[in-house]
Parts: C-alpha cells; structure tokens; sequence
C-alpha cells in the first residue's frame, strides 16, 4: 500500500467505527453468553451483591459467604447477611447503582462492563493523540481492542477489573491535560475499584517520579495508594471478616508466609526475607511467563517491551501476577490480565511520541499482522467457552454443543424456572445461578443449609441442577464427570429420604422442592435419567483420553 487509508480518512470516525464494531461484537456474545445460560458463578456474585444494595443491604451475599473462609474453613453455614467487603473491598460499584436500580438485571451488568471497556478504547485515542498523529493514535487504539487481555475479560463475567482501563486512562489524560482535580478523583476512584487496585496507581506514581514530570504528585501518589492498601488490608476489611488474610492472601502469596493466616505485611516480609525464593517465583515457570508477556506485547507489536515507561507503569501490576501463585494468574483471558494493559498502552504512546519517524509502511503492515495473530488467538482460546458453539472444548474425546442443542436446552430450563418463586430460597449449579441469584438465598449445589436474616440456620426451598449439561461435558472433563455422579446421588438421597420432592424434569435439569410429594412423571423421567446415567459409568470404568487442553473454570472472586 503507497498510502495507508487511515491517513485519507478521519480518524475521529475511524475511532467511533472500531469502538462500535468492539462495543457490538462484545455485547452481542455476552448477552448470548448469558442467556444461552454460560454465564456462571461470579455473574451471580456480582448481580446478588447489586440486588442487595438496590434493596439497602449494602455489599450482603449468600454466594460471597459460600466462599468465606468460616464456610470453607471453619465449617459453618453461609449466611445472607455475609459482608462481601471482607473479600474485596469495592465500593467503586455504587457508581453504577443507578443504571441498575432502572434495569435489574444480571444483563444490565454484562452491558456495563462492554461499555466500560469500549470506553476505555476511546479515551485511550484521546490520550494518544495528545503526543501522536491521528494513525498513530488509531493503531493504539485498535491494539487496544484487539488484545487477548482485553477481550476475554470483557467475553467474562462482571467483574470490578473492567472499570480500571477506563480511570487509569482518564487519570493519565488528566495528568497531560494538567486537570489536577480530576487526576486526584480518579486516583481515588482506582484505589475505590478492590483493594489491589492500588498497585496499578502505584506504578503511575513511580513513573511520574522517575520520569521527572510531576515528582511531588508522584511521591503523593506513591504513599497515598501503598498506605491506603496497607490500612485497608490491614485495619479496615478485617472488621467485616478474616477472609483477606486466612484465605486470599494464602491462596495468592501463601508460599511467602508461615502458617493459616497472613496479613499484607507479613507477605511483603516475607518476600523481602527471602530474595532467592522471591526470583524463582518471578521467572518460573518460564514457559508460561514467556507466553504471558509475548500475549501481552503482541497487539502493540513488541513495543512495550522496549518502553521504560511501559515497565515503570505496568511493572508493578505485572509483578504482582508474576510473584502470585495459582493455575489462573497468568492467563491471559482472566480478569487480572486488563491490570497491566493500561500501562503498556501508555508506554507504547511515549515510545512513539520519541520515535514517530519509524511508523513506516513496512513496520505499519508488521504491525496490522501482530493484531490479525491477537485477534485470531483471541478467538480460538474461546475465552470462558463464550464461543462454545463454534469451537469444541475437546477433539479427543469430541465434546461439542451446537447452537440449536443449546436453545433447545435452554427453553427446558426455564420452563422449570419459572416454577421457582422470585423470594424463595435456592440452590443451584454453576451455570443456573446468575439467572436466579436476584434474591436474598441463594448457594451453589451441593450446599442446602443457609443462615436466614432471623439467625435461623434452614435449609434452601428449592434446590435445581443442570445434569445435561456436565453430562455433555463429562467425557472430557474430570471435574464434570465428579459433579455429574455426586449430584445424581444427592439428587436420589433427597428425594428418597422424601426431605425434597421432585416436582419437575426437563431434558436432564431436575427441579425438587422442599417438603413436596414427587411428581410421579417427573420422577419417572428421572428414573429413565438414571438409567443412562449408570450406563455412561459403565463405560467410564475403560480408560479415557482426557483433553490436553482443557478451559480452566473461571475462578470465583
């Protein structure tokens, strides 16, 4: 190409054009995602924690309180008055309270977070034109919306990450434009999105330190985010529950601590205690850490990696995955991969502003191909099996659900929904408990017993599982094929011991109510379940190929 057609264009235009196919394209497959009933667990956090503040229970989940440590740990029965903020401290979400209290709906939550991130898009052009020419800044943008860390967090479920790409790039454009009032707001509403969101902030201030731009703003920026992480961490979530330091702490940084509990501080000791262990977690494994940064780099085609600025913004969210442990911290489709886009995209804008001379054709067609590969990888790792219809989750065994297998399903399950009353307590499986988690009970099966508002400990009135779908998932995956078999015999338990009565079955979801005499045709169609069941047993007793690649669950917040 003699002349690159962005030049010819406007580049205004061009901006709203890839915004819209992003904004479009994202909505499309994530409210398809929900209503085809993949949505799963953290859907209906999110949406019961927004139901209970619309309703004046401020940041209250019985889902949040099926993951707390006094359950997990101790023991104990979840309850509904469990106050999320002990996991993670969000208060940030009260800003979209309005746009919720007008459409209350985990829906309303899948198209928050497509707008957000859109946003975030163009307010990356705006930041980039304030040094590069309109191409320039068009070919940021667009690496922004082509990279895997940015899509397959916004194919997710609602999670509090998808509001930072948005503030970081407003504080950044605030902090070039000199708009010192709206700097210092989105700084506070950073440190507002959960309480590590201060790392990322961190980072801005140590550029602006380094740089010797704003070292004043910087050595407040330093001390405000590190110290408010500290007193939050330390002083503030402890008074809702123990849950940062007997159970996220452990899980993330547990190899740098000694015994059951571990508050940030002693985390930090323990890494600066021990340097040589310290390495070794930043570097290994190697292979992973590798595929992590060339899938971060590769919409910027490489840049960042050359940028100071990218290391000294992104450096620090990046370290905190790299020194974490855990299946999910380094992939690149799961939230915590949009912590370190936000400054790498600026690194890539400063590194261009010195070296603008080198946006030639041959590099701009280099660069169209490394955002061609993110899109097409973006694509094929199926992020959060959002493409479930379109990719297979597994070859050898095939495990494949077409479009009309789905919508067939899907109209099964509402039917038995519908049974279900709007302020009764449930219990469902994974994938039925968005749709149902607008109301005060609720736990995920097996769980039955929940803590009520009179400190009542009783067990849920309703209880639903989705058997089709780990039966379709099952040949393939172990943990499928457990839940399959375990909640069959639950299933079979309740109804026996006539504790719950099976009162509906459609295409393998089984609907029971509690203290309900069973529906004899219901019970039969669950019988003829059964039978099938029993066979695949069989079967499952001869060896069986598992994938070697299968899609990790995402993990609970």
């Amino acid at each position: 190409m003699s002349k690159w057609k962005l030049e010819r264009g406007n580049p205004s235009v061009t901006i709203l054009q890839l915004a819209g196919v992003f904004f479009i394209l994202c909505l499309f497959f994530t409210l398809h995602r929900y209503y085809s009933f993949y949505a799963s667990f953290d859907q209906g956090i999110f949406n019961q924690v927004f139901w209970n503040n619309l309703h004046g229970r401020f940041f209250q989940s019985s889902l949040s309180s099926s993951l707390s440590t006094n359950v997990i740990h101790a023991g104990e029965v979840p309850t509904v008055f469990y106050h999320r903020l002990g996991q993670h401290f969000t208060p940030a979400l009260l800003l979209w309270w309005p746009i919720y209290a007008l459409f209350p709906s985990p829906a309303t939550l899948t198209f928050l977070q497509v707008t957000l991130v859109t946003a975030a898009g163009v307010v990356l052009y705006i930041l980039a034109r304030q040094y590069l020419q309109p191409s320039l800044a068009v070919m940021i943008t667009a690496s922004f919306y082509a990279a895997n860390a940015v899509i397959g967090p916004t194919l997710s479920n609602f999670h509090d990450i998808s509001q930072i790409p948005l503030f970081i790039f407003t504080l950044l454009l605030a902090i070039e434009k000199r708009w010192w009032w709206l700097f210092w707001l989105m700084a506070v509403l950073v440190l507002a999105v959960r309480e590590d969101s201060g790392v990322g902030l961190f980072g801005v201030g140590i550029y602006m330190i380094l740089s010797k731009r704003f070292p004043r703003a910087g050595i407040g920026v330093c001390v405000l985010s590190f110290g408010y992480m500290l007193v939050l961490t330390n002083l503030i979530m402890p008074l809702f529950s123990q849950d940062i330091s007997q159970r996220f702490m452990l899980e993330r940084f547990g190899q740098y601590a000694d015994g059951n509990k571990a508050s940030t501080l002693e985390i930090i000791w323990g890494m600066i205690s021990n340097p040589w262990r310290l390495l070794v977690e930043l570097v290994t494994p190697v292979d992973r850490t590798i595929k992590y940064l060339i899938g971060q780099w590769l919409p910027l085609a490489f840049v960042p990696a050359i940028s100071p600025a990218a290391w000294m913004i992104a450096g620090f969210p990046l370290l905190q995955l790299l020194l974490g442990k855990g299946s999910l911290v380094l992939a690149i489709t799961v939230r915590y991969a949009l912590t370190v886009v936000p400054g790498l995209c600026y690194g890539a804008i400063l590194w261009w502003s010195q070296h603008q001379h080198k946006f030639k054709p041959s590099f701009r067609r280099l660069w169209i191909g490394c955002i061609c590969l993110s899109l097409f990888f973006s694509f094929t790792s199926n992020p959060n099996r959002t493409f479930y219809f379109l990719i297979p989750d597994s070859v050898k065994p095939w495990v494949y659900i077409s479009l009309p297998q789905q919508w067939q399903h899907v109209a099964k399950i509402r039917l038995l929904l519908a049974q279900i009353p709007p302020d009764a307590s449930v219990s469902a499986t994974t994938y039925l408990v968005p749709h149902l988690s607008g109301r005060r009970g609720i736990l995920r099966l097996p769980a039955l017993e929940l803590r009520n508002d009179a400190q009542e400990v009783t067990k849920v009135d309703y209880a639903i599982a989705d058997l089709w779908q780990l039966q379709q998932y099952q040949a393939a995956f172990k943990d499928d094929r457990r839940q399959l078999q375990d909640l069959a015999k639950l299933v079979d338990r309740l109804s026996n011991n006539q504790e719950y009565g099976i009162i509906g079955f459609q295409n393998g979801v089984v609907l029971l109510k509690k203290g309900a005499s069973s529906d004899i045709q219901a019970t039969a169609a669950w019988l003829q379940f059964r039978q099938q069941l029993q066979i695949l047993n069989i079967q499952s007793l001869n060896p069986v190929t598992f994938a070697d690649y299968p899609i990790a669950p995402e993990k609970p917040c």
